[in-house]
């Protein structure tokens, strides 16, 4: 899955940074430019944000304001605050998302196109449907790693916190990245 994600922003964003390119030759430097070339990158730019908001979702790395973690002394402890804050995103994202299914029911029964080259606006306006639905599964998921966390116990859970050298995923990678030299150089 993270190869298909890595892959498919990789493209959208090389996509839109060509048709940007594009433009500026065309109208800057050839002074002419391309008509439509307006609506054929909003689609790539739309579905661009919306599944970088999903890949954020699905790798948990959006951005938080982390503030109550800082009076927490335990493992158990952030996995609760973990609970309640994914319950709460959970249910913002649901709500979020049934009315992106209606805005998604409205643009298949009104079937717009664009105005210069009449493409249909399903293919952007459908974005914002299926992003939400991802991030609403995302976000359930990760809510079910912290409850079977939590529900599994352990003597994991009581360890410290510690706050002047925190845990994060970054500090995995660069253990993998160190884990993989040893091994090239061994």
């Amino acid at each position: 899955m993270e190869k298909l994600f890595r892959y498919t922003l990789a493209a959208l964003i090389s996509t839109v940074a060509g048709f940007q390119f594009l433009q500026v030759i065309t109208r800057y430097v050839f002074e002419t430019p391309i008509m439509g070339l307006e609506e054929v990158a909003m689609i790539p730019t739309l579905w661009l944000y919306i599944l970088g908001a999903v890949n954020a979702s699905r790798e948990d790395t959006q951005i938080r304001a982390n503030v109550l973690e800082i009076f927490l002394s335990t493992e158990r402890a952030r996995h609760i605050l973990l609970v309640v804050s994914e319950t709460c995103s959970l249910v913002i994202s649901i709500w979020l998302t049934s009315w992106a299914w209606n805005y998604f029911r409205y643009a298949l029964r009104v079937d717009k196109e664009t105005p210069t080259l009449y493409l249909p606006t399903l293919i952007y306006e459908s974005a914002l449907f299926f992003g939400l639905l991802l991030m609403t599964l995302y976000t359930a998921w990760h809510l079910l790693g912290h409850l079977r966390a939590l529900l599994r116990g352990g003597a994991g859970l009581d360890t410290p916190i510690d706050h002047e050298h925190p845990h994060t995923s970054e500090l995995d990678e660069f253990k993998v990245l160190e884990r993989s030299e040893d091994k090239s150089h061994g």
